[in-house]
């Protein structure tokens, strides 16, 4: 990618939301060198698929020979970003947010290289904060904001409208210290760029005022929209709960079912968003989906690609090879690690190697025993209609079930067309 036409690229790609002076910030990055950052407040220990976008913005400037700079948000965070949010955050302890600071940036170091002559740079926003005294934040910031200027934000004007909620002053204050962040990486690292969602462009632009009004200077902002899936449902989240980046929060194999399960009408679009593919590639794959939707080739191209840059070649590897299993509707293959992550969610039961001996147990039987049915009456009708399947195999209304493996200690049963339990055999 060459960086004279990076803004033009991200447009194809549909990224860019808002940008400032465009005609300028193409002449900047016309040649590499720049400096751009993007905020990440330590909320939690881990992010989540929500800040893929970000990261990845990073990562893209990087590639075109700019030097991004991560910004974790050890004093923001104290705070909360009250940018469209109809209530106020829940305050962390300091140790909360240190510890989460630390995790955050190891993720984001899988994203974007720390080594080279544009290696990103890592920054802590309590670094500079925390030793400002208040009298000396309201003369050196506070005193280039009018109340004029920040309650016209929009994002500060919905909040201003609910008698009921409100804004708190320490809320109204986080536009001035994410303003304040944006001026210090200008002064100590030449940085004259900042990313962020749509719902930051208020903060964002407040930082552009800051610099021209304090040091005279010009900065940009970009925005990327924020996403949301075809169905209009929040994207980054499944069952309810987010998508971690974190494998002890969100394993690489739900991370990677999380991206097969995409719909059609997302699949191109989050292609172009969220991996490093050229365009032309993509419309390539796209052509061949279309041909053979139901091989979910898309997808699956997709999957991959986001489970190696989070989680790695090896773990790309197993969610694969568990994948394929679930498939197939057998555990035979899969480590005991890989039984945890596919058929953690499913029901599961044990039952004693001996009594499958010596002549098995009848399918009925084991239906009970597995709590699928609720009698014998119920699993031979189950049975006589087709629905009950032992490691992919349809069962008949007089077949035994016994292990075929004598090594195999986990088997996989169908039930219906979706229903999954999960034998497992101990002495």
């Amino acid at each position: 990618m060459q960086s004279k036409g990076l803004l033009d690229e991200l447009d194809q790609r549909g990224i860019i939301d808002q940008v400032t002076n465009r005609k300028a910030l193409d002449e900047l990055l016309a040649k590499p060198g720049a400096s751009i950052y993007v905020g990440f407040d330590p909320t939690a220990d881990s992010l989540h698929i929500g800040h893929m976008l970000p990261a990845m913005v990073l990562a893209r400037f990087q590639r075109a020979g700019h030097r991004p700079i991560v910004l974790v948000g050890g004093a923001t965070g104290m705070i909360g970003d009250p940018s469209f949010r109809g209530e106020e955050r829940q305050l962390l302890s300091l140790e909360e947010i240190r510890e989460n600071a630390i995790a955050v940036g190891k993720q984001l170091a899988r994203l974007v290289s720390f080594e080279g002559s544009n290696g990103a740079l890592m920054v802590n926003n309590a670094d500079w904060t925390a030793p400002i005294t208040h009298l000396e934040w309201l003369r050196d910031v506070g005193k280039h904001f009018t109340v004029n200027y920040m309650i016209a934000k929009e994002s500060v004007r919905r909040r201003l409208e609910d008698r009921d909620q409100g804004i708190s002053y320490t809320e109204f204050s986080y536009m001035l210290l994410q303003a304040h962040d944006f001026l210090h990486l200008y002064d100590h690292h030449g940085c004259a760029i900042q990313a962020g969602g749509s719902d930051q462009w208020g903060n964002i632009t407040a930082g552009i005022e800051l610099i021209r009004k304090a040091r005279g200077g010009e900065a940009f902002g970009i925005t990327f929209p924020l996403l949301t899936t075809s169905s209009g449902e929040k994207f980054g989240k499944t069952a309810g709960n987010a998508v971690w980046l974190d494998p002890a929060r969100t394993s690489p194999y739900q991370f990677y079912q999380y991206w097969i399960r995409t719909d059609d009408r997302d699949v191109e679009r989050l292609l172009k968003l969220f991996t490093f593919l050229d365009v032309v590639e993509i419309d390539a794959i796209m052509a061949a989906h279309t041909q053979s939707p139901e091989s979910r080739g898309a997808q699956k191209k997709l999957a991959e690609e986001m489970t190696r840059v989070v989680h790695g070649k090896d773990s790309l590897e197993s969610a694969i090879h568990a994948s394929e299993a679930l498939f197939r509707g057998q555990a035979i293959g899969l480590t005991a690690q890989e039984l945890d992550e596919v058929f953690g969610d499913v029901p599961s039961f044990s039952i004693r190697g001996s009594e499958f001996e010596p002549n098995g147990l009848k399918a009925v039987d084991l239906l009970v025993r597995a709590g699928a049915v609720k009698s014998k009456g119920e699993a031979t009708r189950l049975i006589a209609g087709g629905g009950f399947y032992f490691e992919s195999q349809r069962v008949g209304p007089n077949d035994i079930i016994r292990p075929r493996e004598p090594s195999q200690t986990a088997f996989v049963m169908r039930v219906g067309k979706k229903s999954y339990y999960l034998m497992r055999l101990t002495n």
